[in-house]
This record gives structure tokens, sequence and C-alpha cells, in this order.
């Protein structure tokens, strides 16, 4: 390993540290994008740091797509941001919970829907590919197609 490559590691451990610390103490929605954007550069940058190191260009093309995820992910959460702020004037994550949508009351206990796993052996299954059908002891007869389905006295049957 090169000796000029293991101060770009310790600065990408670092930044991403930094950033799974500001994301896990954090109750500000603007503090907790800016921390997953650093953690996305701590990322960003191990992978130009391995890319040089071995000496192909992998890492970089791969950086150049996590930082466009990054991009949309900011504007994603600056959507958000704005959508909270103007719903509860606040930016606090525990906020959240006051513009979700109301529980809803779970299925009453006597639901004539409700599948017991015991009745799935009741329950229709597929016919395996290949394989006509099992109408229940009706006809099995399967229709033809083709020119031999219209000849005039055919009744369509193979």
């Amino acid at each position: 390993m090169s000796p000029n490559l293991d101060p770009n590691l310790a600065i990408a451990a670092v930044l991403f540290v930094l950033g799974a610390a500001g994301v896990l103490m954090r109750r500000n929605l603007i503090v907790i994008v800016l921390s997953t954007e650093l953690m996305l550069h701590g990322v960003s940058l191990t992978l130009v740091t391995f890319s040089r190191m071995h000496g192909n260009n992998l890492g970089q093309v791969f950086t150049i797509f996590v930082l466009t995820v990054s991009a949309c992910e900011a504007g994603l959460a600056l959507a958000l941001v704005l959508t909270l702020y103007q719903r509860t004037k606040s930016l606090d994550v525990n906020l959240w919970s006051a513009i979700r949508e109301p529980d809803l009351p779970g299925p009453p206990p006597d639901d004539p829907m409700r599948i017991d796993p015991m009745d799935i052996r009741d329950m229709p299954r597929l016919t395996p590919a290949g394989k006509l059908p099992d109408l229940g002891g009706g006809d099995r007869t399967l229709l033809a197609s083709g020119p031999d389905a219209l000849r005039p006295g055919s009744r369509g049957q193979v």
C-alpha cells in the first residue's frame, strides 16, 4: 500500500463516522440530511482511494454514480424539509408522527375473508407447465387452433 493513500482512508473514515454520529444524535432534519451527505462523501473518497490503489478506474466511475444519487437525495430531502416546515413550522424530526395517517383498525376477529393457515390445502393451485389442468373429471379435450379448426364439418376439437 502506498504511504500517500493512508491519509485519504483516514479522512474518509472520519467523514463517515462524523456523518453517522450526526444522523444518530441530531433531531434537526437539515442537519440529518447534511450528515447523510457527509457519509456519502466519505464513501466516495474511499472508492476513489481504492481505485487509485489498484490502478483501475472503476471506483472513480462508481463515485460519479454515488454523487449523482447524493444529489437526487438532497433534492428529495429538500422537498421533505419544505413539506414538514409548512405543516409544523418546525424542523424537529419527532414531529413527523404528527403528519402521518391515523392508524387503521385491524380486521374483526370473525372476518369471513380471513384465511386459516390449515385451510391452505383447500386453496386452488396452478397447473404445472406442459400439463392439462384437472377440471374435476370433465371433458379434457383441447380446442384446435390453426387452419384445421376452420374446416367445414370440424367441431373445432382435436
